[in-house]
C-alpha cells in the first residue's frame, strides 16, 4: 500500500491567519494572554468581558482590527445579542469563572446560585449559543477552562469542583453532538494559576508554598503559560482532537502527596 502523503505545511500548522476568534474573560489573567497569543498567530481576535475599562486597556495592546465587546454572562438575553452581532466565528474560547472558598454546610442558597451561574450555567450557554452556527457552517473549535478540582478536591471547593466536572461533561456531549459536521469542543484544566482569582490564596504564605510544593514543577502556574494549549487547540495542530480535556497542571495530579519520599 502507498503511504499518503500529509498536505500540510507544517511551518503553518499553529498559525491562524484568516480566523475570527472570540475569546470571553479576555480583560484579564488568562484570558487576556490568550487574546494576545491568538492575535501573535494571525487571528482575528474578538474580546469580550464584563469590565469595560480593563477591556479598553487590552484592546490598546492588540492589532488595531480587534474588536471589543461589554458582556455579562450572566444576562442570557445579552449573550444571544452578542452572537448575533458578531457574526460568524471560527472559535470560540471562554475563561470565567468564580468560586466561593466554604465548606457545604456554611454555603449560602445565593452564593451556590452564583457560582453555578457563571462557571456551568453560563458555559452551557455559550456551547448551545456557538454550537449550532460553527455546525452549520461545517466547522469550528470551542474551548473552555476546567480545573483540577474537577477530578481531586480539598474541603471548601466543593461547589466550584461540582461545576468543573459538570463543565467537562458538558463538552464530551457538546463534541460527540457537534463532532460530525466538523465541530471540536475541548477544555483545559489548569492547576494553581496566579490570577485575580487565586488572590486571597496568593497572599496566604503558608497555602502559597503548600500549593507550589504540590506541584511537580515546584511553583505556581503563570497566566500566559495556558495560551499555548489553547493556540493549540484551535489551530491545525489538533484537527483530530476533540472530547478532550488538555491538563496543564504542572505536574500536581501526576503525583500524590506533599513529601519527598527516600528513593533506596
Amino acid at each position: 500500500m502507498t503511504p499518503v502523503e500529509s498536505p500540510r505545511d507544517y511551518s503553518k500548522l499553529f498559525r491562524l491567519d484568516g480566523k475570527r476568534i472570540v475569546v470571553i474573560g479576555a480583560a484579564s489573567g488568562i484570558g487576556r494572554e490568550c487574546a494576545h497569543a491568538l492575535a501573535a498567530q494571525g487571528a482575528h481576535v474578538v474580546v469580550a468581558d464584563c469590565d469595560r475599562t480593563a477591556l479598553n486597556s487590552l484592546l490598546t495592546e492588540l492589532p488595531e482590527a480587534s474588536e471589543g465587546v461589554v458582556l455579562d454572562l450572566f444576562d442570557r438575553a445579552a449573550t444571544l445579542r452578542f452572537a448575533a452581532e458578531i457574526g460568524p466565528v471560527d472559535a470560540l474560547v471562554f475563561t470565567p469563572a468564580t468560586n466561593v472558598r466554604k465548606t457545604l454546610a456554611d454555603y449560602s442558597d445565593e452564593e451556590f446560585d452564583r457560582v453555578v451561574s457563571l462557571n456551568l450555567t453560563a458555559s452551557f450557554q455559550l456551547i448551545r449559543t456557538f454550537g449550532p452556527g460553527m455546525a452549520a457552517r461545517g466547522g469550528g473549535s470551542i474551548v473552555g477552562f476546567s480545573s483540577i478540582r474537577a477530578i481531586t478536591i480539598e474541603p471548601g471547593q466543593g461547589v466550584y469542583a461540582a461545576t468543573k466536572a459538570g463543565l467537562e461533561m458538558l463538552v464530551r456531549s457538546a463534541a460527540a453532538e457537534y463532532g460530525p459536521n466538523g465541530v471540536r469542543v475541548n477544555a483545559i484544566r489548569p492547576g494553581v494559576v496566579e490570577t485575580s482569582l487565586t488572590k486571597q490564596l496568593r497572599e496566604n504564605r503558608d497555602w502559597y508554598d503548600a500549593y507550589a510544593s504540590k506541584s511537580a514543577l515546584g511553583r505556581w502556574a503563570r497566566a500566559d503559560e495556558l495560551a499555548g494549549a489553547v493556540v493549540y487547540l484551535v489551530s491545525d495542530a489538533s484537527t483530530f482532537v476533540t472530547g478532550s480535556i488538555v491538563t496543564v497542571d504542572g505536574g500536581w495530579t501526576a503525583q500524590d502527596g506533599r513529601y519527598d519520599p527516600p528513593l533506596s
